[in-house]
Order: structure tokens, then C-alpha cells, then sequence
């Protein structure tokens, strides 16, 4: 669902939301019966309310992402709100060790800022009132959302933090990665053990208690766990990519073309092709002015003794704007380019204006692959 776009970056809250609120306003609901029994079935508008209140403190997290992110130049694709806080999908990797520090850092300091606000608004409160529990609750979320994110582990923002360090020391962001993303992993594992085992040994003495809570915190921990370990393995991907994405350049990747008019028969389009050694055809007008690509998979579906007869008019797909892209295209720029306007082939052009060749998406998506498989 989309809440609004401050600053421009659109903000949505994931389905997963309404459940992760419901538990909250379960669960905040108990703790006030035992506080402020005197409530009654109210407790739960209040649990609601700071449920609501809760989640626009994530939100203010995330902003403080998106404003540090946009004051860099980085693109931010959405924030978005879920099961287990927030996101902020922003586009681009910062260009230093130190803006990635900053960008990460800004988060869980908004988080701390916002504890001490709720606790200065606590003091001349009563503890024991609605006003007073709320802003306890909401004092020690931020408290426990900036310690949880400044775990030294990927993919929260303490790891991206420590990343953002062994990059400076090393002068290499993929070292700094897989560094934080080993620590995240590890983070995993001690999350998955640990924290049945401390709640356990804070909770409650009643043996059924134990039991139940036993069972919650596990899923829990197993839960954080799996969330912990697979934005690891993700930012590992991630940066994969990033590594090998400058191997992608459209002259490297561009097939030679030859120029044919329209009513050129298939079969004498292709004999010309393989005479020169080309793998595409281009259509041009009188001119010589691009108008349209004859389609691979078009000349791979017409028989071969009909060939003579076809026309590539009629296997020619009319170029737009977006299917001319530079020859000078590379990496992330390239990809860009390609997801903006989707189509099978593309006409390369160097920055003349001249034709260079046609890029066919599938040689992108060969070459991506191989790229990815390679070793880092």
C-alpha cells in the first residue's frame, strides 16, 4: 500500500505489517492488563495506537537513510515497511568508505535521538498512566532498534558500518563485504542460540509460562536468524554483481550489422550478412536512416526455402527512442538503459549518430551469467 512519497521516494507498507501489528497490539495489549488493568478491553486501541506510533519511528529511521542517501547523489528506489521494521531500497553504492559509514550510521543515531526524546517527553509523566506506558514503550523500541542495527553484521546497518571500515583499510569495497557478511552470518547463528537462552533465563518461574515462551522465543530467533543469514548471502550477491558489472560493455557485446532497404529478400539479406562476416540486420530507408531491426527470432521461424519470398520488412520491428542506446554504455549504465525500455534486440550507435551494430538482450543476459560465474 502506498502511504505517501516524502522528499519524493514513495513509501509502502507491506501486507506482512498488518499481522506483525496485530501481534504487537496482542502482546503490548497483555503487558498493559497486568500495568493498567483498569483499562479494560481499551488496552487494546492503546497497544494499536503504539503499535502505529512504533512503526512511524522505523519510518523516521528509514528517512534518515533516504535524506543521507539523496544528499549523496544515490538514487532510492522505495521505503518500505514490514514484517520486521524497514527497508530502504536504495539504487546505488556510495562512492567512498566514508559516505557508506555516514549513510549507514544516520539510522540507528535517529533511533537513539528519538529514545531520548520520548524519554525527556517521560519525565513529567506519570509512569503509571496510559501517556507514561506509551512513551516507556516507545522510548525502549528505539532503544532496542538502534542496538539490533548496530550489530557489526550485515545486512543491518552495523555491518555495513564495519564494511564501510575494512574498505577504508583495505581500499577494497569487496573485501569489506565479505567481511561484514561473514560477521552477519555469524550474528545468525548466535541469535538462533542465544536468544531463547537469555529470555529464558530473564522469563517467567511458572512452568507452563516457560514453556510457551519457549516455543515463541525459538521461532523468533529462528525467524531473525533466517532474515540475518539471507541479507548476508544477498549483500555477498549483491556485491558480486556490482564486481563484475563493468565486464558488460555494449561494444564488446554488439553484433555487426549490416544495412538492407525494406523489400531486400530474406535469403539475399542473409547471404550479404554472411559474406561480411555479420550477425544482424538493420533496416534503412532511402537515406540510409535506421527505421527498424529484422528480429532473430522472427528469421530463425521462417522456413529456408521460403525465404527467397519474405520480405524483412515483414520480420522487422520498428526502432523507438529507447531501443537506441550508446555504444559507450557499460555496467550499471548499460543495464539501466535495457530494464527502461524492455525489447528483444537494440541499435548501437556511437555518439555520431552512426550505426554501429544491434545488441541483442540475450548476449546481455550470456554474458551476465558468465560474468556472475566467475570467481571474484
Amino acid at each position: 500500500l502506498l502511504m505517501g512519497r516524502p522528499f519524493g521516494v514513495p513509501v509502502y507498507v507491506a501486507p506482512s505489517w498488518f499481522l506483525v501489528a496485530a501481534l504487537i497490539t496482542w502482546v503490548f495489549g497483555g503487558q498493559l492488563d497486568r500495568v493498567l488493568p483498569e483499562l479494560g478491553a481499551a488496552r487494546y486501541l492503546v497497544s494499536l495506537f503504539f503499535a502505529v506510533a512504533f512503526y512511524a519511528s522505523v519510518l523516521v529511521h528509514e528517512l534518515a537513510h533516504t535524506v543521507a542517501a539523496l544528499r549523496f547523489k544515490l538514487p532510492v528506489r522505495r521505503i518500505q515497511l514490514q514484517f520486521f521494521g524497514g527497508v530502504s531500497e536504495i539504487e546505488k553504492e556510495a562512492e567512498t568508505p566514508g559516505r557508506e559509514f555516514m549513510l549507514a550510521f544516520v539510522g540507528p543515531l535517529l533511533s537513539l535521538v528519538l529514545a531520548g526524546v520520548f524519554y525527556a517527553a517521560l519525565l513529567p509523566v506519570a509512569p503509571d498512566s496510559v501517556p507514561g506506558v506509551l512513551l516507556a514503550g516507545l522510548m525502549v523500541s528505539n532503544l532496542l532498534v538502534a542496538a539490533f542495527n548496530l550489530l557489526p553484521g550485515l545486512p543491518l546497518d552495523g555491518g555495513r558500518m564495519l564494511r564501510a571500515v575494512v574498505w577504508k583499510l583495505t581500499g577494497k569495497p569487496m573485501s569489506g563485504t565479505v567481511a561484514a557478511a561473514w560477521v552477519g552470518r555469524a550474528l545468525a547463528i548466535a541469535v538462533l542460540i542465544g536468544l531463547p537462552l537469555l529470555t529464558q533465563s530473564l522469563g517467567s518461574e511458572s512452568a507452563d509460562d516457560v514453556g510457551m515462551d519457549t516455543v515463541l522465543d525459538a521461532l523468533l530467533a529462528a525467524i531473525l536468524a533466517a532474515i540475518i543469514w539471507t541479507g548476508a548471502g544477498n549483500s555477498l550477491r549483491m556485491a558480486r554483481l556490482r564486481e563484475h558489472l563493468p565486464e558488460l560493455r555494449a561494444r564488446a557485446l554488439t553484433r555487426r550489422a549490416v544495412p538492407v532497404s525494406a523489400d531486400t529478400p530474406l535469403s539475399e539479406a542473409l547471404r550479404r550478412a554472411n559474406a561480411s562476416g555479420a550477425r544482424a540486420l538493420v533496416v534503412v530507408d532511402a537515406d540510409g536512416v535506421p527505421v527498424s531491426l529484422v528480429r532473430e527470432a522472427a528469421i530463425v521461424g521462417v522456413p529456408e526455402h521460403r525465404r527467397p519470398w519474405v520480405p524483412v520488412s515483414g520480420l522487422a520491428q520498428d526502432l523507438t527512442d529507447g531501443m537506441r542506446v550508446s555504444a559507450e554504455l557499460s555496467g550499471e549504465e548499460l543495464l539501466d538503459a535495457l530494464r527502461a525500455n524492455p525489447a528483444t534486440e537494440y541499435l548501437v550507435v556511437e555518439e555520431t549518430g552512426e550505426i554501429y551494430g544491434v545488441l541483442s538482450a540475450a548476449d546481455v543476459e550470456r554474458a551476465f551469467v558468465k560474468a556472475m560465474a566467475r570467481p571474484s
